[in-house]
């Protein structure tokens, strides 16, 4: 007979505890190039296999071979290895979902690091490593985070550009806040011929949003506005404005000024699109988006993860209507569409 739900148990403590050696372990294989060295299915490799191809000793290959089928990644079956369906597409470098670079960003030491001490963080209330953590003006990790992280964004934003029925009439402006790797406006642009994508963000970015907008064959239709968005002139007469992941850096009060900057630029009827993670009223459901709020808690100075609720307040007080939350699945982000 199992033991009861209630029958206390050290499991999760020691599995929490140890969580960064599962963290260590993926990186090791995506610096080792190990899932390249089994192959894509049916392809299957012996440790000593993957050991000569990642030109590696065998014990250490063969350590890390069997913790990555324990945590799931691999399959092993008489003394052979295979990538399982999900690591076949996220984790084969040829893969166009290849989610592999992302661990450089992931994992940088100064997100990390910024979770070294969170008791200092929330004893004094904000970031005790530095004042504007990842929003900082111009910060170099953001060019890290468009070049890394354009491939795990493509199931969200073509969900999100799915949501958006632009005239096909006529031309349409697109304006992509923080538009990073460009993902979001490019799938609008792709799906609305008439589409024109203008990004903004910092000048280091940007210069990966426009290779990104070259690369889809849209770069005659794109142009860009560089500087803070807080401040920077962002236009008028936008049929629509993307506002992805962006949101949970700030304040309530810093989002809702935003978004009176971005009604300004709409015209009338234009809407808004903001993709986030929205957590349920509870706040600890579903809990890839309710967690999030605790990244916020470690890298910016205020940052939150926003429930609907206070997305309609922020949407109502800068002049929005007809707000709607729209599950991205299956993505663990949520689309938020006001009209101007």
């Amino acid at each position: 007979m199992s033991a009861p739900d209630s029958a206390p148990s050290p499991q999760l403590f020691f599995e929490t505890i140890n969580a960064f050696q599962k963290s260590a372990a993926l990186k090791a294989a995506v610096d080792l190039d190990l899932f390249a060295a089994i192959g894509d299915s049916p392809a299957t490799a012996t440790a000593a296999e993957i050991a000569e191809r990642c030109q590696c000793p065998l014990r250490g290959i063969r350590i890390l071979a069997d913790n990555l089928t324990i945590l799931g990644f691999l399959t092993k079956a008489d003394s052979r290895y295979a990538l399982t369906p999900s690591s076949a597409v996220f984790l084969l470098p040829q893969s166009p979902a290849y989610m592999g670079a992302s661990v450089k960003f992931l994992l940088a030491p100064g997100l990390t690091e910024a979770f070294s001490d969170l008791a200092s963080t929330i004893r004094l209330g904000r970031l005790h490593t530095t004042e504007h953590g990842t929003t900082a003006p111009d910060h170099p990790a953001w060019v890290e985070f468009a070049r890394a992280m354009g491939p795990m964004m493509m199931p969200t934003s073509q969900a999100a550009a799915a949501l958006l029925n632009l005239d096909a009439s006529r031309d349409t402006r697109v304006l992509d806040i923080s538009s990073s790797h460009g993902a979001y406006g490019i799938a609008v642009a792709l799906k609305n011929p008439r589409t024109h994508l203008v990004g903004l963000d910092w000048e280091g970015v940007l210069a990966v949003t426009e290779e990104n907008a070259h690369e889809a064959g849209i770069a005659d239709r794109f142009s860009k506005i560089i500087g803070d968005a807080f401040t920077v002139d962002l236009g008028s007469g936008y049929d629509v404005v993307l506002v992805p992941n962006f949101l949970h850096h700030f304040t309530v009060e810093e989002c809702t000024r935003f978004l009176k900057r971005v009604h300004a630029a709409l015209r009338p009827g234009g809407q808004v699109l903001i993709v986030e993670f929205v957590p349920n009223e509870d706040r600890i459901t579903p809990p890839p988006a309710a967690g999030f709020s605790l990244v916020m808690l470690g890298t910016t100075p205020e940052g939150d993860a926003y429930t609907f609720a206070e997305y309609e307040k922020m949407l109502a007080a800068a002049g929005f209507k007809q707000v709607t939350l729209h599950p991205l699945p299956p993505t663990m982000q949520s689309a938020v569409l006001a009209v101007a």
